[in-house]
């Protein structure tokens, strides 16, 4: 016979290794069975939407670099192709292709943070997050190259990117395409098969397909459910409609589901890679040269999205005819997965609590705002 007793509250965070920032939970729980949940955010909150409102066109890219900071390419790009959108300008060929590398490169990176670290979330203490924050660095070396940056590197402009590869590039990025898929093959022979992992996360905070629709849950989450929706298929940007791949599903939508999802689209995004240097234009400009720096769009209003490594992120802008945006605002992945989290949670125990939260992935950084 269970032994009843009294509702125990406990606040997990907001400065807590397992909240992936300062992200608060304050947990009900009736032994270690968690009985409610409430999210509490809003301590990183930075006024990012306020800011833009009073900066140039062009001066708000370094902005989006501080939203998800481990997708600083991808927030880059969404934002870029709404000004364009806004604006109606176009981007050279050989600028979009460099958007689609650079963004695929981005993805790997983000996703081996979020291998590194989930496999923290279960007790695996050093060697697997070493493993992937050692190719995160390869990356973030190609980065580097680009642009003078590795984690905010406000690479693209309106109009194209701040400047071509350099000739060695192209030699590191080979040299890291020939190594990952040895990497992954490595990360899964340790994980995917593992007892532990499988004990850990199969069945384990499973999120149905209807409830993942009905919640407007995007990115790895939503297609570890089994729901294949992709942005770069469904309305495809830059260089995507001449890219063949395949979109990663789940069967389950459980915590396990969503890690194997991510694995599985580090390689489709090294296919992809590979496609774009093998169609990439030899030359052409990087940026269109027809655009003022203090760029003035007509009045009106536009939404634009892509698919960022952990979702669907969209800005929202409208022009008076200034030379900044009359208003900015921000669909951010992050803080939109996170209503799934209530739901998730109730009914398990303290230590998948952790688990589940980590499948999620999000940062704080694009939540707060």
């Amino acid at each position: 016979m269970p032994i009843k007793t009294e509702p125990t509250i406990i606040n997990l965070g907001p400065q807590h290794p397992s909240t992936h920032g300062v992200f608060r939970l304050r947990v009900s729980f009736d032994g270690e069975k968690v009985i409610n949940v409430e999210p509490v955010f809003g301590y990183l909150h930075r006024g990012t939407e306020k800011l833009a409102e009073e900066r140039t066109f062009t001066q708000i890219v370094t902005l989006t670099d501080r939203l998800d900071y481990e997708s600083s390419m991808t927030n880059n790009l969404a934002y870029v192709e709404a000004v364009e959108l806004l604006a109606n300008v176009s981007v050279p060929e050989r600028a979009q292709y460099l958007r689609v590398l650079v963004s695929e490169l981005q993805r790997i990176a983000s996703h081996l943070i979020f291998t590194g670290f989930f496999l923290q979330e279960l007790g695996v203490f050093g060697t697997l997050l070493m493993y992937c924050f050692r190719e995160r660095e390869n990356v973030l070396d190609l980065f580097e190259m680009l642009c003078g940056a590795r984690i905010t590197v406000s690479y693209m402009r309106p109009g194209g990117v701040t400047q071509d590869a350099p000739p060695e590039f192209w030699k590191n990025l080979d040299d890291l395409l020939n190594k990952l898929p040895q990497l992954l093959d490595d990360l899964e022979n340790l994980i995917t098969d593992n007892e532990i992992v499988l004990a850990r996360t199969k069945n384990i905070g499973i999120l149905s397909p209807q409830k993942a629709i009905d919640s407007s849950v995007t990115g790895p989450i939503l297609r570890a459910s089994g729901i294949e929706w992709d942005i770069r298929k469904a309305n495809p940007y830059e260089a995507y409609d001449k890219m063949d791949f395949n979109i990663p599903t789940g069967s389950n939508g459980d915590c396990f589901d969503r890690y194997l999802v991510r694995i599985k689209e580090i390689r489709e995004s090294i296919n992809i890679i590979k496609q774009c240097i093998k169609s990439i234009p030899k030359k052409g400009p990087i940026k269109n040269s027809e655009v003022p720096f203090f760029l003035r769009p007509e009045s009106g209003e536009v939404y634009s999205s892509i698919e960022s490594p952990r979702g669907e992120l969209g800005f929202y802008l409208v022009s008076d005819g200034g030379i900044a945006p009359y208003r900015c605002k921000i669909r951010s992945p992050s803080f939109i997965n996170l209503t799934v989290l209530k739901p998730l949670l109730i009914g398990w125990k303290m230590s998948d609590l952790v688990v589940i939260f980590g499948s999620l992935a999000v940062n704080m950084g694009e939540v707060d705002r």
